[in-house]
């Protein structure tokens, strides 16, 4: 090999370790980037979590159970699948049952965002409660979300199976006034 090869092959040896190094620093910048913020995430969370229970109870909540876990099952093409919940509080007031989710930031804890609207309405059927509890943590502001669920009046009723039954039990009453049985 010529001087100038060995010296081209010692220079492109070095720049390809000096990339390799590169990379290997930007990849544990980037992971301590990622843990940092996950890090602040979760200590913002925490916080929000402990301001929202006091919100709570200020708004006359008594809290029943933390952090409680829930299946709800789902069939799917006839085959089971269990779905796991978690949800923040189980709380009560006037002896009815609530569920409640602390939010923070400044979309989390918004209707109008559909993750957060989809979550509410799960938490309603899956613990079947009056409604969920909807504690804005980082404004501090306390929301009663109620999903009316009524079927629309477009979609098909089971009333005239409901409607048979009640006529039944009132002829059969009927039939026996007449002959005497009641």
């Amino acid at each position: 090999m010529t001087p100038i090869a060995a010296q081209v092959a010692l220079l492109i040896a070095t720049a390809i370790a000096a990339a390799l190094v590169a990379l290997r620093i930007a990849r544990r910048r980037a992971a301590r980037q990622r843990s940092r913020r996950a890090r602040t995430v979760g200590a913002t969370a925490a916080a929000g979590e402990r301001d929202g229970a006091a919100l709570l109870e200020a708004a006359g909540f008594a809290i029943t159970g933390r952090q409680v876990r829930h299946t709800i099952v789902v069939a799917v093409d006839g085959e089971r699948y269990d779905a796991g919940l978690r949800c923040d509080y189980l709380v009560e007031r006037a002896g009815e049952a609530w569920v409640a989710e602390i939010k923070t930031g400044d979309d989390a804890p918004s209707l109008t965002n559909p993750a957060t609207r989809r979550q509410l309405l799960e938490y309603q059927v899956a613990y079947a409660v009056v409604g969920v509890v909807l504690v804005d943590a980082t404004a501090g502001a306390v929301h009663e979300v109620r999903f009316e669920l009524t079927p629309p009046a477009s979609a098909p009723t089971r009333g005239g199976a409901g409607l048979a039954f009640t006529v039944g039990v009132a002829a059969g009453v009927a039939a026996a006034l007449a002959l005497g049985f009641a």
